[in-house]
């Protein structure tokens, strides 16, 4: 971003941008909203798309559709050229909150060379849990486990969600975003898919093993399959020693993942003057080019379509284990892309799976797990 910045500041001599580098989604929160209350809010801010709606539930964030009316066009129009499925990253109410940036979704992570070995074929990896555990039990030797995925805080409930989708279920009510799904049969189904890993087939790790931690064992030959973000692609491809490839979420009844990542966003307390600077910003960020260029830098997927389109997109998916996106592989939510609050929302599931994993709900969970197949 630091590069990005400086090439802006370089093309034009209208105003000077100061990137500053605030942490972590939450910090760069926090900051955000620190920053704003003292009378000096940030132009334009780089934050999770999960939390667009609180934000603007808050009051934090303003609507960008004025922006859109002197640029003389509609959030129809602008949103055209975006995947549909990160729509609902960007509006809330009927008006334009938040411009897609950088999006990521599960992705399973493969090492081809354990493949060989364990005669598997290295360019068909698992396309269902069925597959996953076949050959995650071929993999896994005394020293190295076939399976791994995050169980910390914030990424274990991204997780289960995923596999609760590929499940046929739902993790919340997209109409209402105060309804988690907690104890439907298909979360319960993945709950029974992530302890069966560990208890019935011994494929994966016990206990609570971080994010950080699965894609060390990754690289280190410890773990031949990972569920990890997209975003992670550009370390495991400037870090892996092995030859590897990626694959979507294996499913159960469906192919589906939830979407993550960050958008652009506008805190309330601008200027006139300073908005129409932002969003000018904003606007050159998301462009064809920079998406496309973003994207390869950092393994996030870019929400505009025509980056794909790009010479220097095509011959770098060409000569990189890079997913092939298309408007079919992520799921469309239908309103509302994330529930209220959504890290509480995850915490209590979280905690419940972390129990599962360090054996301390075992039986119960086990007891109330015996239907298998999902209803929607």
């Amino acid at each position: 971003m630091t590069r990005l910045t400086k090439l802006y500041n370089d093309s034009q001599k209208d105003v000077a941008v100061t990137g500053v580098y605030t942490g972590s989604y939450d910090e760069t929160k926090l900051k955000a909203q620190a920053a704003t209350a003292a009378g000096k809010p940030p132009a334009v801010v780089l934050m999770s798309a999960n939390f667009v709606l609180d934000l603007k539930i808050a009051g934090d964030i303003v609507s960008l559709e004025p922006q859109l009316k002197a640029d003389a066009t509609t959030r129809t129009k602008f949103l055209d050229d975006f995947w549909p499925a990160v729509h609902a990253n960007a509006i809330v109410d009927g008006e334009l909150y938040a411009i897609p940036y950088q999006n990521s979704t599960p992705l399973l992570y493969y090492n081809k060379q354990h493949f060989k070995e364990a005669g598997l074929d290295p360019e068909k990896p698992p396309q269902t849990w069925a597959e996953l555990v076949a050959a995650a039990k071929k993999l896994t030797t005394a020293d190295r486990h076939g399976m791994a995925l995050p169980e910390g805080y914030d990424y274990m409930g991204w997780i289960m969600e995923a596999l609760s989708m590929s499940n046929g279920g739902r993790y919340f009510n997209e109409e209402y975003g105060g309804e988690v799904y907690y104890d439907t049969p298909s979360m319960l189904g993945a709950a029974q898919f992530v302890e069966d890993l560990v208890f019935k087939h011994k494929v994966m790790q016990q206990g609570v093993v971080e994010g950080g931690a699965v894609s060390s064992n990754f690289l280190a030959g410890k773990v031949s399959m990972m569920l990890l973000s997209t975003g992670s692609l550009s370390f495991v491809r400037d870090s892996m020693k092995m030859p590897y490839g990626v694959a979507f979420v294996p499913r159960n009844v469906r192919n589906a993942v939830p979407i993550g990542g960050g958008s652009l966003v506008m805190f309330k307390g601008l200027s006139e003057e300073q908005k129409a600077a932002g969003w000018k910003f904003a606007k050159w960020l998301s462009s064809t080019e920079n998406l496309g260029a973003w994207s390869r830098f950092t393994g996030y997927f870019s929400p505009r379509k025509s980056a794909y389109d790009t010479a220097e997109m095509k011959d770098f998916m060409a000569k990189n284990p890079t997913p092939r996106w298309r408007s079919t592989s992520c799921p469309t939510p239908s309103r509302g892309s994330r529930p209220t609050r959504p890290w509480p929302c995850a915490r209590p599931l979280e905690d419940e799976i972390q129990a599962v994993l360090t054996a301390r709900r075992r039986r119960r969970r086990r007891s109330r797990t015996r239907r298998r197949r999902p209803t929607r």
